[in-house]
């Protein structure tokens, strides 16, 4: 996913399917200096962690 698609789900109030490595996400942040984004799986909001943007679908 390249860096502006990222930021705008993660600046928008609708929800946007996203998934990484399978899994459905929520984007929590994006840092365009390491091109990373911070996530966490929608069933597991504890399990924060920060990806490659390149690792994010949209679907």
């Amino acid at each position: 996913m390249n860096m502006q698609r990222a930021k705008e789900i993660s600046e928008s109030p609708e929800m946007v399917n996203v998934t990484y490595d399978g899994t459905p996400i929520y984007i929590q942040h994006v840092d365009e200096e390491t091109e990373t984004a911070r996530i966490f799986p929608l069933n597991e909001p504890q399990n924060e962690r920060y990806v490659p943007l390149n690792g994010l679908e949209e679907h």
